[in-house]
């Protein structure tokens, strides 16, 4: 690995300088951005893909949802459509994107989903389409700097943080490490439960090294909730603690070790983060998973990956067998009431302002 760095360090030297000087054009005020009178907090990372941004934007809508009109700004990657798209019940995964859709099928009554590339030109559609919101949230949003968000959460891997990672192709960083300065928090994710304080401490003050002095730093983890049956309608199915695992996330290890530390891991098949799933896929999916001798057994997936086996194309054929997804929430550590104040004080404000 260390030899392909080094292969590798004449492109990462010129992506560096790249985007440096496209970051110095827009803090110099020669490169554009846009501030929109209604309230937009954006969440992203410095790193390409991993940090957990779909748990927080889902955090996040839980915290503000119920007091304030919402709706959800996302890119979405890897969809068959083009340009603004608003999520109606016509939506898919294919049409949408697989988070976007996943925010539209946990939380569609109560937040607006929308995707578009171009978040500067999807904001006045969002705004147009729906004159009562309030809040914008921006869903991997760090680097688009055509928008000056009012609040910026910046995300972090426990397992892989920015300050240890290289720009791209030698590393992961999208920018810089200094980057991290424009955040208004930083949220270590995916940390392990048992995570002391001295290390929080010790992280914090690597963070601050690039972000500055005053820079508030979280830690949250990944929290497992309980399994739930994918097309009731079809079966009446019963939880069996024989595991056949299916993902198509970006890393799936963390939980293929919680299942196979709580349940019996038969099997994990694993796809790529963000895969799009073809009917050939499920048919082979479905023989492997017979082969397994045990009766009592199920195929277990992730949300991100079952709104996407939900398609038309797909759930006949997946819904023949006992299918169950694993609903995940994230939460903090230490002083998440303090998060949650911030944020509602910025909040308050932004949307007094308006």
């Amino acid at each position: 690995m260390q030899l392909l760095a080094l292969l590798l360090s004449p492109f990462t030297l010129i992506y560096y300088a790249l985007t440096r000087f496209r970051n110095h054009l827009f803090d110099i005020g020669y490169k554009k951005s846009v501030q929109f009178d209604h309230m937009v907090i954006a969440v992203g990372n410095l790193s390409v893909g991993g940090t957990g941004k779909t748990p927080m934007v889902e955090y996040l809508i839980r915290l503000l949802g119920k007091e304030y009109k919402l709706a959800t700004l996302s890119r979405g990657y890897g969809r068959k459509s083009k340009g603004f798209r608003m999520a109606t019940e016509t939506d898919d995964a294919s049409s949408i994107g697989d988070e976007p859709f996943q925010f539209y099928w946990k939380y569609g009554s109560q937040v607006k989903v929308a995707v578009g590339e171009e978040r500067a030109l999807a904001i006045p559609e969002i705004i147009f389409n729906d004159p009562d919101n309030q809040i914008i949230l921006l869903d991997d949003a760090y680097q688009h700097r055509t928008v000056t968000p009012d609040f910026n959460i910046l995300l972090t891997n426990y397992n892989r943080p920015f300050y240890h990672d290289w720009v791209l192709p030698s590393g992961r960083l999208r920018e810089p490490r200094k980057g991290a300065k424009r955040a208004d928090m930083i949220v270590v994710t995916k940390c392990p439960t048992n995570l002391d304080m001295g290390e929080m401490q010790e992280i914090g003050t690597k963070i601050r090294k690039y972000a500055g002095a005053d820079m508030p730093v979280f830690f949250s983890a990944v929290k497992y909730l309980d399994p739930k049956p994918a097309f009731q309608q079809r079966l009446p199915l019963q939880f069996s603690e024989n595991i056949y695992l299916l993902t198509g996330i970006a890393n799936a290890k963390p939980l293929a070790q919680y299942i196979a530390a709580t349940y019996k891991l038969l099997h994990h098949k694993a796809f790529k983060d963000h895969h799009h799933y073809t009917p050939k896929d499920v048919k082979e999916v479905i023989t492997h998973f017979k082969q397994f001798g045990e009766r009592n057994k199920i195929i277990l997936t992730t949300e991100k990956d079952i709104v996407k086996l939900m398609s038309e194309s797909l759930k006949r054929e997946i819904q023949q067998v006992p299918v169950f997804y694993l609903p995940i929430e994230c939460y903090f550590l230490e002083n998440g009431h303090i998060f949650d104040a911030e944020l509602r004080k910025a909040v308050e404000i932004n949307v007094e302002r308006d």
